[in-house]
């Protein structure tokens, strides 16, 4: 029989309704950092997806690392985010929010003036950071993290989590990925630690593995999956010989834990250096939730995945962007609208809601 796009599938508890996943996408339109009525109508358009996957919201002040980032800490935050779950499910859609923490990819003028700068290791990002108040700035040199600086992180993606299932969200997923700080303490490139969370597998798997299993204590293992960019070089990443069987290590505990899904990040499509089809295959055959697939899909190439099992749903990214009714038009096959790149993370509706 063959699988399709559009055959509806569960995961875990939750019914969805077709595999298509909206990708999580910063746009950058949160201003005060809060969700707010522009927010609402852009995700409730794209409720045809049978997951859509929040933009990067920061658990803490200090995580919240690009301009006008929406956060989860907050109570205004909530109430914003309320609207968007309330919006979304009317429209019969299932919505996971991404926490994603940026740890050292960063500047201080985009955060609240409390807030740290912190990171595994005091190892500045390479490139710059968008500050609305000085344009791009070098990204700073980040503060080292104490063990009560990580008892803290792991605390507020916990209670991030448990906020996110007070305002409405089916789930979250965490953001292991890209660069950010679950992903600075797996890669060798930002970790340089020498204490329990820094040096072997074991230790650079720790912080990732204590987030999952704190989140899973607040809200249920079933409403929990994580994205991970294994060969990744987004933010100053860099592949070591380990990797593989680092990632491998990963999936044995996320599955001890009984996460819901696994999301690997591929931009080989945009540019970027392909995923190795081998530790991909080994994640496949290892995970025991939902493998979701990403990196620059068409219909044909989607459907030819999900048949061949080499994963259970598929994410679309740019897409959704510029085809609020992507799912309609991928049934269809009708042609799609191009993005207006100039306008991701620009405020207002242009670029956003107009489309």
């Amino acid at each position: 029989m063959t699988t399709t796009l559009f055959a509806p599938t569960t995961l875990g508890k939750l019914q969805l309704k077709n595999r298509i996943v909206m990708a999580p996408l910063t746009r950058s339109r949160a201003i005060g950092n809060v969700p707010n009525e522009l927010m609402e109508k852009y995700y409730r358009l794209r409720a045809g997806a049978g997951l859509i996957i929040t933009e990067g919201t920061s658990p803490s002040p200090n995580g919240l690392g690009y301009a006008r980032i929406p956060g989860m800490f907050s109570d205004a935050q909530v109430q914003g985010w309320r609207r968007v779950t309330d919006g979304v499910h009317q429209a019969g859609g299932k919505i996971f929010m991404q926490l994603m923490h940026t740890g050292r990819v960063s500047h201080t003028a985009n955060m609240p003036a409390d807030a740290s700068l912190l990171a595994p290791s005091a190892i500045a990002a390479p490139g710059e950071m968008w500050t609305d108040s000085n344009g791009p700035q070098p990204h700073p040199i980040p503060t080292a993290m104490s063990e009560a600086d990580i008892a803290q992180a792991i605390a507020e993606y916990a209670t991030a989590a448990k906020r996110a299932i007070e305002a409405g969200f089916d789930g979250v997923e965490l953001h292991a990925a890209n660069g950010y700080l679950i992903d600075q303490f797996l890669n060798t490139a930002s970790n340089q630690r020498t204490d329990r969370w820094g040096g072997s597998i074991e230790n650079r798997i720790r912080f990732a593995v204590e987030v999952a299993k704190a989140a899973a204590v607040t809200i249920g293992a079933e409403h929990i999956g994580m994205r991970i960019s294994p060969y990744g070089v987004f933010n100053g990443m860099a592949p070591d010989a380990e990797m593989d069987a680092l990632y491998e290590r990963l999936i044995a505990e996320l599955n001890s834990i009984g996460l819901v899904y696994i999301h690997i990040v591929d931009h080989s499509s945009m540019g970027a250096p392909e995923v190795s089809p081998a530790i991909k295959a080994k994640i496949r055959a290892a995970f025991k939730g939902k493998y979701i697939l990403s990196g620059g899909y068409d219909l044909a190439r989607a459907n030819a995945d999900l048949d061949l099992q080499h994963g259970d749903l598929v994410a679309f990214g740019r897409p959704f962007i510029s085809n609020p009714d992507l799912v309609e038009k991928l049934g269809n096959d009708t042609p799609l609208v191009s993005p207006e790149v100039d306008t991701f993370y620009t405020p207002g509706e242009k670029g956003y809601t107009n489309y």
